[in-house]
């Protein structure tokens, strides 16, 4: 674990192999714990950076009044500190979100991406009513309850090798710092981006995504220029999780085109 601050504010990042530099952005309620397969697969070709974002793992609490705004400046300053721009970025669910206002923000960062299972906001995506809906059923868990095989996050089980995995994440959560992100992700809507974009992009999507149905797929490849839409079969929404392989093999030809 290495630790950079980044505007006063202590940044934690995992890194790992050599090459083209790409940073993993993950989703809400949890840290770059969250990418291990890929970094374990993809560390022998790639120098492999995993954030945790603002609130997340080791890196510092987030401050009163941080907004998408400010996730999208810090992960900027991440890579520019890191020395890596412009680099691929790779997302998932919320992190996909981070990486939209990040790109609306900084495009110059960004040399292709990857957006996996997301949104561009929940309230973009999904529209005002299940963004307002999601959020209050966030706002009444108790303390200490978030449950990471929520319903939709995988299509079945979770995969037994990940169980110790997803608990240990789960028990970090620090219940401000989810709150703050995901308010962040059910006020978004960060659709006029999409057709902004001109960088590379991959799409993933489990086919079975309950939370980001293959329905927001279709809209991200039907407005994002060029977008490249993979589906993985018999796969929910934590499709890095859930089938790591083939969300992998996906990744590595992506980035063996797009990384240098």
């Amino acid at each position: 674990m290495d630790v950079v601050e980044i505007d006063g504010l202590r940044l934690a990042f995992r890194r790992a192999g050599n090459g083209p530099a790409v940073v993993f952005v993950h989703g809400g309620a949890e840290d770059g714990r969250a990418w291990t397969p890929q970094l374990d697969a993809l560390a022998d070709e790639f120098t492999v950076i995993a954030w945790d974002e603002p609130g997340a793992g080791g890196s510092g609490d987030v401050p009163v009044g941080f907004a998408l705004s400010d996730y999208a400046d810090h992960l900027a300053g991440l890579i520019r500190a890191l020395d890596v721009a412009p680099c691929p970025l790779v997302g998932i669910s919320w992190g996909v979100t981070v990486i939209l206002e990040l790109y609306r923000r900084h495009p110059a960062v960004a040399r292709s991406l990857v957006l996996a299972d997301g949104y561009a906001g929940w309230r973009g995506s999904l529209g005002a009513e299940e963004a307002d809906a999601r959020l209050a059923g966030l706002r009444d868990q108790p303390e200490g309850s978030f449950d990471p095989t929520l319903p939709g996050l995988f299509a079945g089980s979770p995969p037994p090798a990940f169980e110790p995995l997803l608990e240990a994440m789960s028990a970090d959560v620090r219940r401000h710092s989810m709150l703050t992100a995901l308010t962040a992700m059910a006020h978004a809507d960060l659709t006029d981006v999409l057709d902004t974009i001109q960088a590379p992009t991959q799409l993933i999507w489990g086919a079975l995504d309950a939370r980001s149905p293959l329905s927001v797929a279709h809209e991200f490849e039907r407005r994002i220029p060029g977008a490249d839409l993979a589906v993985i079969p018999d796969c929910g929404h934590v499709s890095n999780l859930e089938a790591p392989e083939a969300f992998n093999d996906i990744l590595r030809g992506f980035l063996r085109r797009h990384a240098a």
